[in-house]
């Protein structure tokens, strides 16, 4: 699972990169013009405490793929390679310009976070249409020839995907079905993906959330959520050497946890996976799966012989750890549970796998 990050010139998507995942890109690699892989770790305080509690040889959090992709400029959307990246992806992180900085230009020549928010959103629908469109002179073709079933369905099918594009709507805000989304699985649709903003805004502004409420409301039809971050603030954070020479310096700026913190939070939840975590003396680790997913499929992520062996599930509540304090008194307290193959995994389990293979 990865997800991609977009944007304009200039409004600091390789700045964010760099502090999620650590890594400072090459020269060659930005000269490449193309998608620069990181891997960013999931900072999530329950696994801080869990490792306080058990106080582990190992400690492994949980990670996500992140892409950045090349400057959306109008060379690049139009030769098209762009789209081929975003299409890669599984979801993607749109990062936008919120700040002034006279030093700094802007493609567009004036900061407007709507208007490139719009822009960007309407050359993804284009994409679609266009593929849409060349997609259903191809089969208009066939039909001619053949009149073959699946091609007609498949052309009732575009036109609906169409008409909902024309009316200014990504796909991903389309309910289809089982079929009609087998039709399309292999098609580059870039408006099916989940998205998300990021306003890269200035120090001034962090504690004000007004523009962000703003976005998020008139965004909400589209279904893309909105945070705030000021990179420049992040970029301070991260220097400092100590954690309570950080700790003093975000209630200087009036924030409770680093805005990369909710960040990679946001690029979960976007991704539609939850953490479970394993414990022990040895190793406590945090785990990423898909919202939803069954017990013996959250212990094929951990090992596929756990999922091919797969006996029951031990499980404990995050919250009920906390509130006991041990693992044997939630023992004691009747709140550790055995659940078999049908058992959802919620995020926050706790969870020892029990196989045979």
């Amino acid at each position: 699972m990865k997800i991609g990050m977009i944007g304009l010139p200039q409004v600091g998507k390789k700045t964010l990169f760099e502090l999620l995942t650590r890594h400072k890109p090459t020269e060659a690699e930005v000269a490449s013009g193309r998608p620069i892989k990181g891997i960013a770790e999931i900072l999530d305080a329950r696994f801080d405490k869990l490792c306080d509690i058990y106080n582990p040889k190992k400690r492994v959090r949980a990670r996500i793929d992140i892409e950045l992709l090349p400057k959306l400029e109008k060379d690049s959307i139009a030769k098209g390679d762009i789209f081929k990246d975003i299409n890669d992806l599984d979801a993607i992180c749109h990062v936008v310009r919120s700040f002034e900085d006279d030093s700094i230009y802007h493609v567009d020549g004036s900061v407007d976070p709507k208007r490139d928010i719009d822009f960007v959103n309407a050359e993804l629908l284009l994409h679609d249409l266009i593929f849409i469109e060349k997609r259903l002179e191809r089969l208009d073709k066939t039909i001619k020839q053949t009149k073959q079933d699946e091609a007609l369905k498949e052309r009732e099918l575009l036109g609906k995907l169409k008409a909902h594009l024309d009316g200014n709507q990504p796909l991903r805000t389309l309910e289809i079905n089982a079929d009609e989304r087998k039709f399309i699985a292999s098609y580059p649709f870039i408006t099916r993906k989940e998205i998300f903003v990021v306003l890269n805004v200035s120090e001034a502004v962090l504690k004000d959330p007004k523009l962000q409420l703003q976005l998020k409301g008139e965004l909400k039809a589209i279904r893309a959520d909105v945070m705030q971050v000021s990179a420049k603030v992040e970029e301070e954070i991260m220097a400092l050497e100590s954690e309570a020479e950080r700790k003093e310096f975000m209630q200087s700026v009036g924030i409770t946890e680093p805005a990369l913190n909710v960040m990679a939070r946001l690029c979960l939840r976007t991704l539609n996976l939850i953490s479970f975590f394993t414990v022990g003396p040895d190793e406590v680790r945090q785990w990423n799966v898909r919202h939803g997913s069954l017990a013996p499929e959250a212990a094929g992520v951990i090992h596929t012989d756990l999922m091919r062996g797969f006996i029951r599930a031990e499980v404990m509540k995050y919250s009920d750890l906390m509130a006991s304090g041990t693992e044997e008194k939630v023992k004691e307290s009747g709140k550790y549970y055995l659940k078999g193959k049908d058992y959802i995994v919620e995020d926050g389990d706790i969870l020892t796998i029990r196989f045979n293979v």
